[in-house]
């Protein structure tokens, strides 16, 4: 695999170079690793956080696998350039390769997990801006492409695919990742790559065509939706939701949530939302947030996340077709709640 960067993720100045050997002039950590070695790894931490996150869609689970990474890159940094292992050639290859393939055998894990969830199970809110990533973007095309990378309800939809076409999916569509280097990391042939991605990029058009509302849209939609459930106002809400609109409420069994299955149809929706909203409006302060590449509302109490409200819209921009509403305290730990508004 070639060590170049895809497109939208950082280039480090840390690979710019050969870490030096433990023993050959490089200063060690307390844990014995060298320095450079450490260097590396946290240069290149956001990117692999990035692709390991719309992988699992999980805050909790990236972070595990990141320590898992570090301790195999860790181990394998210290033995570089003795008698056992040759020099690391491309530190970033390396370390992609590591966090993705742990990334694939923490699915078994959270697969067996899912088997007892309670309710429809969302992907962990994950607060971005609109520049998302490690550096700011050139221009606006690649703000909005990083947008829908992290896009709540992408991230929905990869849920459907099987890991090694999602795995594949995030590292061709979403970091621009040759077919060929795909097939490096994964240790799979090219053509099989090729197979899956084709597999996963029709899949993923038919439910979820690439588009991206305006951001400036979707936070006056935002606000305009928060403002009817608070008030309850049911025709405001019916203009503003499409025919098929669904509601995915996740609660995990801790919280509450608007049932063990997604909620389907305008008029079931809203007054479903109409009904509860008000009854919770007296103790809720809200504000308006990036969440995973756009604007969401998180909704307070007493000063502490209580839930998280991202929609998606359909393509003329100026109705609702997706509700997601998370609510399961387990995912909204990470959330600021003094972080500044959209």
């Amino acid at each position: 695999m070639t060590d170049v960067p895809p497109p939208g993720s950082p280039r480090e100045d840390s690979e710019q170079h050969t870490p030096p050997v433990p023993g050959e002039g490089a200063p060690e950590d307390a844990y014995g690793v060298a320095v450079d070695a450490t260097e590396v790894f946290v240069g290149h931490r956001e990117l692999l956080f990035s692709i390991v996150y719309n992988m699992l869609g999980s805050v909790a689970d990236t972070e595990d696998v990141l320590q898992e990474a570090w301790l195999a890159w860790s181990a394998r940094a210290g033995a570089a350039g003795t008698a056992e292992a040759g020099p690391i050639e491309h530190p970033r290859a390396y370390l992609v390769r590591i966090a993705v393939n742990k990334a694939l055998a923490r699915q078994a894990v959270i697969s067996r997990r899912r088997e007892t969830y309670v309710g429809p199970w969302l992907p962990e809110p994950l607060p971005t801006t609109l520049a998302d990533g490690p550096r700011a973007p050139e221009d606006g095309g690649e703000a909005v492409d990083r947008a829908e990378s992290v896009s709540m309800a992408l991230l929905v939809v990869l849920e459907t695919l099987t890991p090694l076409e999602r795995a594949v999916f995030v590292l061709h569509e979403v970091f621009g990742y040759a077919h060929t280097e795909t097939a490096e990391i994964l240790g799979r042939r090219p053509s099989a790559v090729r197979q899956l991605a084709h597999r996963a990029r029709e899949h993923v058009q038919a439910r979820r065509p690439r588009y991206q509302a305006d951001p400036r849209l979707r936070q006056q939609v935002t606000e305009r939706f928060a403002a009817a459930v608070y008030d309850g106002d049911l025709q405001a809400l019916l203009r503003l939701l499409a025919p098929d609109v669904t509601l995915w409420a996740d609660g995990g069994g801790k919280a509450v949530a608007a049932g063990l299955r997604p909620l389907h149809g305008r008029d079931r929706v809203a007054r479903l939302l109409t009904t509860r909203g008000p009854d919770l409006a007296p103790r809720l302060d809200i504000r308006f947030q990036q969440v995973n590449g756009g604007p969401s509302a998180v909704l307070l109490i007493a000063g502490s996340p209580f839930a998280v409200l991202v929609l998606d819209l359909d393509p003329d921009g100026e109705t609702v077709r997706g509700i997601y509403f998370v609510t399961n305290p387990d995912k909204l730990s990470r959330l600021d709640p003094a972080a500044d508004q959209a």
